[in-house]
């Protein structure tokens, strides 16, 4: 299943990343609508979803998120929707670890 969030404050760090595989930070943005994929490998068996997919968070509950590999790019975000059968578009998506 996937997850749409709004961006609502992210650090300076993740302007300023540089390197060739993380540059995707550069673009994040606040106010921007993220989709999130939560995937078997990042699932817990025993409830079968992602750690921070905001499922129990509903109206204006602000939820953290960190980047991975450079935990000074973070933020906060509100939950929008979950979406069972996933079309995250090609920008602005991303994978819960």
């Amino acid at each position: 299943y996937c997850v749409e969030f709004r961006t609502e404050s992210l650090s300076q760090h993740c302007a300023l990343e540089t390197r060739p595989h993380a540059r995707w930070m550069q673009y994040l943005r606040e106010g921007h609508t993220v989709c999130v994929a939560c995937q078997p490998p990042a699932m817990s068996p025993a409830t079968r979803r992602c750690s921070g997919d905001g499922h129990s968070a509903h109206g204006d509950k602000i939820l953290h998120w960190e980047a991975i590999g450079n935990s000074q790019c973070r933020g906060t975000w509100k939950k929008i929707r979950q979406l069972d059968h996933c079309s995250c578009p090609p920008v602005h998506s991303f994978i819960f670890t």
